[in-house]
This record gives C-alpha cells, structure tokens and sequence, in this order.
C-alpha cells in the first residue's frame, strides 16, 4: 500500500512487502506505552510473516504446501489486523488514519489470501 492509499501494486508479494514496510513506519509514530511496545512487536512479526508466506507459497513445491502457505498468510493478516487495532494512538492523533489504512489493508489481504486458498481447493 502506497502511502496514499491508491495505486496498490498488483503484484501481491510486493504488496504484502510493502504492508509489512508500511507496519514499521507506523510504528515509529507511536506513543512509547508498555502496551504499545508489545502490541508492537507482535504486528511487527505477524506482518512481515504475511510476505514471508507468501513469498514460501509461491515457491512451494507441492500443491499442499502452497495451500498451508497461502492459510498460514491468511492467519497471519487477520491476527495483523488484531494488533493493529489494539495499538493506542489517542496520544498521536496523525497515527491514527494510519492506522485506519493498515487494518484495511490487513482486511483486504485476509480477503485476497483467503479467495486464493479457496480457488486452490481442486484435486491435489
């Protein structure tokens, strides 16, 4: 996701890189809370375990793997948009449509990951 929002690359590994660069942006504009710390971290990882499987999908090596991949990618968006929503941006008011941005990102990708898994359900 572009920092506007619009022109989303098509390629969708280079999307979920560029929600996962986009996360560690956002995160530097953070208040320094124990909460956010942790809550940081953990979108950090799931977010970047989005392109990771992703990237593992598209070079699996069987039909299976590709599906647990694509899954795992799907799992990972969505506990993403958990994070996201749980980090406090009350103390800085500019993080906030940010963080609108990303959770819809982390949606749209939950979406995208999750139509994939289902198309791939054919025979093995």
């Amino acid at each position: 996701m572009s920092e506007s929002g619009e022109n989303r690359p098509y390629d969708l590994e280079e999307r979920t890189f560029a929600f996962a660069r986009d996360v560690r942006a956002f995160i530097k504009l953070l208040e320094r809370t124990i909460a956010n710390v942790e809550d940081a971290r953990q979108v950090v990882r799931s977010s970047g375990s989005v392109a990771a499987n992703y990237i593992e999908a598209n070079e699996s090596l069987s039909k299976k793997d590709f599906r647990m991949r694509i899954k795992i990618g799907r799992k990972e968006a969505k506990e993403s948009r958990l994070w996201l929503r749980l980090i406090d941006t009350e103390a800085r008011p500019e993080a906030r449509a940010k963080q609108d941005r990303l959770c819809q990102e982390a949606h749209e990708l939950m979406n995208i990951l999750g139509a994939i898994f289902r198309k791939s359900e054919g025979g093995e």
